[in-house]
C-alpha cells in the first residue's frame, strides 16, 4: 500500500514539472522578438507634412466680469419730497444725456436763494453807502482844512495887533478858541476817514459771506434736480415719487454706455509669453514685473476681443486699456482691463446682445510672433519626441523641445528643421528604422497655417 502511494506522488510531481516546462516554452515563443529595421520590417503607410516656419498668433486667455467704464451713482445732497420721477427710471432702460430723471421739491431752496440774494444786496448797499460817506468826508475835510488855515492866519494877525495894543486881549482869546475848534473839526474828520478801511473790510467780509450763502443756496436748488450727465443705462432705481429722501441717500445707479470694461484674470505665464513677442518688450522674469508694463510698453499693438462665456460666437472687439495693480498669489493671475467702445452700437438681441454690467466673458489677447516659427500638431508630439520620415523613407524618432502649446498646436523651440517630413499618424509600435510609404498631406499643412493665424479651420 505504501509503495503504491509513493508511485502516485512521484507521478504527480513529474506531471507538474512537465506542465511548467511547457508553459515556459509557450511564453518564450509568444514573446516579441528584437526590434527589426530595414528590409526585414513591414512597410507602413503614413501621412507626412513638411516642416515649414510660419507666422503664429500667440494668444492669452482668461475670464472675468464686465463693469461700466463710467458708472454714475445719484446721491441726494439735499432732503425733501420727490415731486417728479421719469417714467423710464427703471432698471435696464436707456436714458439720453440731459434727461431729467428725478426732482426734489425745490420750494424751500428757492426761498433760501431769495433770502441769500436779499442779504447780499443789503451788504452791497451798505458798502456803497460807506464809499459815498468816505467821499463826502474827504470833501468836508478839505473844506475844514481851508477854514483852519484861515483861522490860523487870523489868529496870527490878531496877536500882532495885540502886541501893538491895537486889539484887546479878549479878542485874542476869542480867535484862539475859534482856531482850536477848527482844529478839532479837522481832526474829527480825519478820524472818521481813518475808520473807513476797517469798515470797508467788515462789509467786504459780510458780502463774501452773503455771496457764499447765495452760492450754497443756488447749489442746493440745483441739487434738487437729477439730470443724466451722459447717455446711460439704468442699473438700479430705489425711490418712488412722493417719497421723502434724506441727504446722503442713494437714489439710483446708472452706467455710461459709451464704453464698457472687462477685468480679465490672465495667467502670468500666458501674459509673459505674449509680451515677449513685442520687439521692445522689457525683460520681466517675475509676475510683479508685469504690473507696470502699460507704462513701459505700447499695449495698443496687442489685439483683443471679448466673447460671451459659453458662447464663443458672440464677440466684441476690444483693446487693452491697462494692467491693473495687484497679483493673485493663489491663482497666479494678473488683472488685465479690456475696454469696448460703444458696446450698444452693434447690439441686435438675441443674436448679438449688448455688453452690460456683470456679464461673465472670456478675454483673448493676441500678438503675432515677430519671426516665423515651427508649428506642428500637438498630437504629432509623443512624449517629447517627433516621428519623422528620413531621406530613406524610414522612421526616425527624434527628441524635440516644445516652447509652448496652444489650441492643439505645438511651437517647437529646438529639434526640427525646415524641410523635414513630420509624420502625422500615431504609429504603434514606433520602431526606429521602420520602412515607410509616406504621403504628403497638404491639407493638414493648410489647416495648421489657418490655426496658427488664429482662425477657425
Amino acid at each position: 500500500m505504501a509503495t503504491s502511494l509513493r508511485r502516485k506522488n512521484a507521478l504527480i510531481v513529474g506531471l507538474s514539472l512537465l506542465a511548467g516546462i511547457a508553459f515556459v516554452v509557450v511564453m518564450a515563443n509568444l514573446r516579441p522578438g528584437p526590434e527589426q529595421s530595414g528590409a526585414g520590417a513591414q512597410t507602413r503607410n503614413v501621412r507626412v507634412m513638411p516642416i515649414t516656419p510660419m507666422p503664429f498668433r500667440v494668444e492669452a486667455q482668461g475670464y472675468g466680469n464686465v463693469r461700466a467704464a463710467r458708472p454714475w451713482q445719484a446721491v441726494a445732497r439735499v432732503g425733501g419730497r420727490i415731486t417728479h420721477r421719469h417714467p423710464d427710471l427703471e432698471s435696464g432702460n436707456l436714458i439720453e444725456e440731459g434727461t431729467e430723471l428725478l426732482r426734489i421739491d425745490p420750494t424751500r431752496y428757492r426761498l433760501a436763494v431769495t433770502s441769500a440774494e436779499a442779504d447780499l444786496a443789503s451788504a452791497r448797499s451798505s458798502k456803497r453807502e460807506l464809499e459815498q460817506k468816505a467821499a463826502n468826508t474827504r470833501m468836508l475835510l478839505e473844506l475844514e482844512k481851508e477854514r483852519l488855515a484861515l483861522a490860523e492866519k487870523e489868529l496870527e494877525r490878531v496877536r500882532n495887533l495885540a502886541e501893538r495894543d491895537a486889539v484887546s486881549r479878549t479878542r485874542v482869546d476869542e480867535q484862539e478858541r475859534a482856531t482850536l475848534q477848527q482844529r478839532q473839526a479837522v481832526q474829527s474828520l480825519e478820524n472818521e476817514l481813518a475808520l473807513i478801511p476797517s469798515q470797508r473790510d467788515n462789509l467786504n467780509a459780510r458780502i463774501a459771506r452773503a455771496e457764499s450763502a447765495l452760492e450754497q443756496a443756488r447749489q442746493d436748488l440745483e441739487d434738487t434736480r437729477f439730470t443724466a450727465p451722459f447717455d446711460v443705462r439704468i442699473h438700479e432705481a430705489g425711490v418712488e415719487q412722493h417719497e421723502e429722501v434724506r441727504p446722503g441717500q442713494t437714489l439710483f445707479r446708472a452706467d455710461g454706455i459709451a464704453r464698457a470694461e472687462a477685468v480679465i484674470q490672465l495667467p502670468i505665464a500666458q501674459l509673459r509669453r505674449l509680451m515677449r513677442q513685442l520687439p521692445d518688450a522689457p525683460e520681466a522674469t517675475h509676475g510683479e514685473g508685469l504690473l507696470d508694463l502699460h507704462r513701459r510698453t505700447d499695449l495698443s499693438r496687442i489685439s483683443a476681443r471679448l466673447s460671451l462665456a459659453g458662447d464663443p460666437d458672440t464677440t466684441w472687439d476690444a483693446r487693452v486699456t491697462r494692467i491693473a495693480s495687484g497679483l493673485d498669489p493663489g491663482t497666479r493671475t494678473v488683472q488685465v482691463v479690456l475696454s469696448v467702445e460703444e458696446p450698444y452700437r452693434s447690439a441686435n438681441p438675441p443674436e448679438q446682445p449688448p455688453l452690460v454690467r456683470d456679464m461673465y466673458v472670456q478675454g483673448t489677447l493676441a500678438l503675432e510672433t515677430p519671426d516665423d516659427v515651427i508649428v506642428v500638431p500637438s498630437a504629432a508630439i509623443h512624449e517629447d519626441r517627433a516621428y519623422l520620415a528620413d531621406d530613406q523613407d524610414q522612421l526616425e524618432r527624434r527628441s524635440v523641445s516644445v516652447a509652448w502649446s496652444q489650441n492643439d498646436l505645438a511651437v517647437i523651440d529646438d529639434g526640427l528643421k525646415p524641410g523635414e517630413r513630420l509624420i502625422l499618424d500615431d504609429l504603434v509600435p514606433a520602431i526606429e528604422g521602420t520602412p515607410l510609404s509616406p504621403t504628403r498631406d497638404d491639407s493638414a499643412l493648410e489647416t495648421i497655417r489657418t490655426q496658427a493665424r488664429g482662425s477657425t479651420p
